[in-house]
């Protein structure tokens, strides 16, 4: 399933009506929506090879608007997908949104460029119970001396009589991944505006066909 809602602050936002494009905005919000295709390699300049994760990313839509008179906050509700309903909504708050309006397209290329440095949310990917080991790096115990059967046991997780119970929050076997996560200092190496494909240099969070909100990462 996706990832609880995110809410999105912003400083400033800059728009632009165009007049040729009906409902579609040439300056637009720092955000958009996608889905993780997956990632490759190339090359720069100085023949350095780096990873090049694909993002399919929009376009957008408009499909609600919240103002601070009625909803107590200024924000703009975007969805991916074309199907018989938007597969993938989100939420993005918004300081000034006078020029919004329900059913806006929100493109590619009005958003990123070869350059832009952005960070990506998303939902790790699960990998269910697992041990002190795989899931918080535990060194393993020693395999001599008896301990033939305890090298990935987490040992001791108390501290005695005093104060005589585990404190909250230990680390401990059980679920892991699954969480949300944001990567940032990620850049952005190629826009293609035809095909709605985003190249974003770096490792991007969970697995194939997964959802991602980008948003431009100022500075």
């Amino acid at each position: 399933m996706p990832p609880a809602l995110f809410l999105v602050p912003f400083d400033e936002v800059y728009l632009e009506r165009s007049r040729e494009a009906r409902g579609k905005v040439k300056k637009m919000i720092n955000t958009i929506l996608g889905k993780k295709l997956e990632t490759n390699q190339k090359f720069d300049a100085q023949e350095k090879r780096m990873p090049v994760t694909l993002v399919e990313a929009g376009p957008c839509y408009v499909v609600q608007v919240k103002t601070k008179e009625k909803d107590g906050y200024n924000a703009v509700k975007l969805s991916w997908g074309e199907k018989k309903a938007p597969v993938f909504l989100r939420e993005v708050r918004l300081v000034k949104i006078d020029d919004f309006k329900v059913g806006d397209e929100v493109k590619i290329d009005s958003v990123f460029k070869p350059g832009d440095k952005v960070k990506v949310t998303g939902q790790a990917k699960g990998k269910g119970f697992a041990g002190v080991v795989k899931r918080w790096g535990f060194k393993s115990g020693p395999k001599t001396h008896g301990q033939s059967d305890r090298e990935r046991a987490p040992g001791s997780i108390g501290l005695g009589t005093t104060p005589g119970r585990v404190f909250k929050g230990k680390k401990m076997p059980g679920r892991a991944g699954g969480q949300k996560v944001t990567v940032s200092g990620l850049v952005v190496v190629s826009v293609d505006e035809k095909n709605n494909l985003l190249g974003i240099r770096g490792l991007l969070p969970g697995h194939k066909n997964s959802f991602l909100l980008i948003r431009k990462q100022n500075g």
